[in-house]
């Protein structure tokens, strides 16, 4: 049994102005034959699940393409016929082969193409057909679209928010694929979408983990293979983006109807929950103070890298200065030209610089500070979250300057915050702040949970921004929860072949 495995992986902010090319995918993850092996084995993402379970079982894995760039704008057309040329020409040379299982997002965008995935599917199906069967892993803020429905034989999406369970889901890709293979697995799809953008809900949390639970509760039904909440991601300006409800049975598409019917019914019903009350960065600063026990880790959701925001937003960082904090870090921001004059001046200097804010004036004003350049360092350390434990990360040149009682960490790459270890790199011990400030919107609570005494998000505007009614979304096809308060529920139903 052979299973071709690849990956094309991109949440695209159209929001951004930041243009996604060949070079963004390449900064981060560009990879062919049997190097897609050898550097996601053991390594808890998508991926890496598909290859550690195909090699337990005794699966032959053919590897094709696999590439990742950071969340940022609209992927250009020479990038996206690039990649689908990448992907395609390693499948049209792979000697012969029984299955394919791609490791897709859901929420990509290119130009003049809506659904990157969709697309990318599409162009698979005009090399091997549609006898082989093709499964599909998808990132839980996919925007589900009938023709990833119609062109997969099923769509395994992640249940968690932080993605810890993104290695599962590749485990349970190559599971699927030899049920299909065997004959034991007929798979009947359903995709129910609802009127509704959400803005990013952990799943740690109500009213998301509620519904998991209830999606959950119908995968106990002996031929329920999967019942997957889609969250969506609601910053991108596309004719129909938002949440949706996919569910895969073992040929019984009726019951995989209801089955999604019934839970896009209710998400409606707790749809006004999923809005809550965000703090302002000095809202959050002032009621950190307040509370007994450190860390205290202040979020700021509207700056998040992984939702394709540049990273280098100042209001927050702006806030915490102005509070003259003592014993409180910030890590990080993204500023290349920061950490050069740190880097070119060396440990045990002052500098003065201008930091953040050079990407837009949306997310903020430079800073005009003086600091002193306390470490300096190369960026690497291997991931320890949960999410994605085992990767390599590499962040570029990287600084830690201290500013009065702030310690600032200043890389040379774009990201959000997964973990620690990008304090640890600087020797700061968060456990030892007070306050302990990071750009993510949930991602940071698989590693950061168990060592935080208390978690506030703090919003501000920003491309990831928790207010949904602040984009301009201009192509919606029809009236969408909350940017339209008055929407009934409509559902609309798509099924795999």
């Amino acid at each position: 049994m052979k299973i071709l495995i690849g990956e094309i992986a991109h949440e695209t902010n159209t929001f951004s102005k930041v243009k996604t090319t060949v070079e963004s995918f390449k900064q981060w993850k560009w990879l062919h034959g049997e190097k897609l092996v050898d550097k996601h084995r053991k390594v808890r993402d998508y991926l890496g699940g598909m290859v550690d379970r195909a090699e337990e079982i005794g699966v032959d894995l053919v590897p094709s393409f696999a590439c990742f760039a950071m969340p940022s704008g609209i992927i250009t057309k020479e990038t996206y016929e690039r990649l689908t040329k990448e992907l395609t020409d390693g499948i049209k040379a792979a000697d012969d082969f029984d299955a394919i299982c791609l490791a897709l997002h859901g929420a990509g965008v290119a130009e003049g193409v809506d659904d990157l995935e969709g697309g990318i599917l599409s162009a698979v199906r005009e090399i091997v057909g549609y006898e082989k069967p093709l499964v599909v892993t998808l990132d839980l803020h996919g925007n589900i679209t009938d023709q990833m429905v119609r062109e997969a034989d099923v769509l395994l999406g992640v249940n968690y928010y932080p993605h810890v369970d993104s290695y599962e889901r590749g485990i349970e890709a190559i599971d699927v694929t030899t049920q299909i293979l065997s004959g034991e697995l007929k798979p009947k799809m359903s995709l129910k979408k609802l009127p509704l953008m959400i803005p990013t809900s952990t799943t740690n949390l109500s009213p998301a983990k509620d519904i998991n639970e209830l999606c959950w509760a119908q995968e106990e039904k002996e031929s329920v293979v999967d019942c997957t909440f889609f969250h969506g991601f609601p910053y991108t300006d596309i004719p129909d983006p938002g949440v949706t409800v996919v569910t895969v049975t073992n040929d019984d598409q009726a019951l995989a109807d209801r089955i999604s019917e019934d839970i896009a019914s209710e998400i409606w019903n707790a749809r006004e929950a999923f809005f809550p009350h965000i703090d302002s960065p000095s809202e959050g600063i002032e009621k950190a103070l307040q509370i007994e026990g450190y860390p205290i880790v202040l979020n700021e959701t509207s700056d998040n890298p992984g939702g394709g925001t540049p990273g280098d937003g100042t209001y927050l960082l702006s806030a915490m200065l102005e509070a003259n904090l003592e014993n409180a870090c910030f890590g990080f921001i993204y500023d290349p030209e920061v950490a050069d004059i740190a880097h070119a001046n060396g440990v045990g200097t002052t500098i003065e610089v201008k930091l953040g804010a050079k990407t837009d004036d949306l997310h903020g004003t430079p800073i005009q500070v003086q600091a002193y350049v306390k470490t300096i360092s190369d960026g690497k350390f291997v991931q320890s979250s949960p999410m994605g434990r085992g990767t390599r990360v590499d962040y570029g040149k990287s600084a830690r300057l201290q500013v009065n009682g702030v310690d600032v960490i200043v890389c040379s790459k774009r990201s959000q915050t997964f973990d620690e270890q990008i304090f640890l790199l600087h020797g700061i011990d968060v456990t030892t702040y007070k306050i302990v400030a990071l750009k993510s919107s949930q991602h940071f609570r698989a590693a950061f949970e168990p060592l935080a005494h208390t978690i506030l998000p703090v919003n501000s505007p920003g491309l990831s921004s928790f207010d949904i009614t602040s984009f301009n979304h201009t192509r919606l096809e029809k009236p969408v929860y909350p940017l339209h308060k008055e929407v009934d529920l409509l559902l609309s139903t798509s099924r795999n072949k």
